[in-house]
């Protein structure tokens, strides 16, 4: 099982190099779970995903898991499925819809194993510690309020835990590079990845990585003085070991 982590973005050019990994460990005909809070246009964002996984991998088969926003995600509707996606949208909502079962959740994919892919704030709940918004260290910004999730201060809750490194995304973007150090930086995460919007960075159950897409993925970590960290820039066609 991997987890496939995407900054953001919807270039059609990056779509098979983003989604084509998650895709393939799917299946070419597989049954792919869209797990989306529906802020009001469940449905609609459900179309727009079908028809971007259709356009990668035309067999696939995707399906809906539309959570209301402050409703909590039912781990049954995993069931029968080869491959999940959770999307978008608001990062505090979909953390709400998923911590009550985080454990339930990241057992089953475990178990089968699943492939999982995270879009945006699906890429953040997949972190065992989910940097879920916030544009202010204590006070201080770090950076622009635009990106804060409706938040103020920086705040990290319980993820799904399918990875140890706390994920930022949108990036270069949105400026969310600062967001992630402050956070590596006080303590609240052990190290983390910022991802570029139409980029991908796919984990294996081993902890090997490897970047694809258009953009870069940043690699946060505590340096040797408290307080510091060491950032780490990888583009396209790069492996490490996280």
């Amino acid at each position: 099982m991997s987890v496939h982590l995407i900054g953001g973005g919807w270039d059609e050019d990056a779509a098979p190099l983003v989604y084509g990994p998650f895709l393939a460990e799917a299946g070419d005909e597989g049954v792919v779970g869209c797990l989306l809070v529906d802020e009001g246009d469940g449905a609609g964002q459900f179309t727009r995903w079908a028809g971007v996984l259709r356009r990668v991998a035309p067999g696939v088969s995707p399906v809906p898991l539309l959570v209301p926003e402050g409703g909590v995600f039912d781990p049954g509707e995993l069931a029968g499925l080869d491959g999940l996606l959770v999307g978008g949208g608001l990062t505090p909502a979909y953390q709400d819809a998923l911590a009550p079962v985080r454990e339930t959740v990241a057992r089953i994919i475990a178990e089968r194993p699943l492939p999982y892919a995270g879009f945006s704030a699906g890429a953040v709940v997949a972190a065992r510690r989910a940097l879920v918004g916030g544009w202010l260290d204590r006070g201080v910004p770090v950076c622009p309020d635009d990106a804060a999730e409706d938040l103020d201060e920086i705040e990290v809750r319980d993820g799904l835990g399918l990875l140890p490194h706390t994920v930022d995304v949108h990036t270069s973007a949105w400026g969310t590079l600062g967001r992630l150090i402050a956070a590596v930086a006080r303590g609240e995460a052990p190290s983390g990845v910022a991802l570029d919007e139409n980029t991908l960075l796919s984990v294996t159950a081993d902890g090997r990585a490897a970047v694809a897409g258009a953009g870069q993925v940043r690699l946060v970590r505590a340096g040797a003085e408290p307080g510091s960290v060491v950032v780490r820039a990888l583009r396209a066609g790069e492996r490490f070991a996280l």
